[in-house]
C-alpha cells in the first residue's frame, strides 16, 4: 500500500480536476468541487497548505479512488 503524500489543498484540487471535477465555488477556506459526469459527487477540500492525512484519505474514498490511483494523478 502506498503512503499518502503530504500535499496542499490546491494540489488536491488539481488532481481531482484530472478526473473531471470542476470548481463549483469557494466558501471561505473551502473549495467545493463537483463532478461533471455520473455519479455526480461533491467534494469539499480545505484550502490549507497541508491536508491532514485523515481528511485526504476521506476525500480519496469519497471520490471512489484508491490511494495508489490518487498518487498516480499527483
Amino acid at each position: 500500500m502506498t503512503k499518502l503524500p503530504v500535499i496542499s489543498g490546491r494540489d488536491v484540487a488539481k488532481a481531482f480536476t484530472k478526473l473531471g471535477y470542476r470548481l463549483d465555488r469557494q466558501v471561505g477556506s473551502h473549495m467545493i468541487l463537483r463532478s461533471e459526469a455520473p455519479p455526480f459527487r461533491r467534494l469539499t477540500i480545505p484550502d490549507h497548505r497541508t491536508i491532514a492525512k485523515g481528511t485526504l484519505r476521506s476525500l480519496i474514498r469519497e471520490a471512489g479512488l484508491t490511494v495508489d490511483e490518487f498518487v498516480a494523478l499527483c
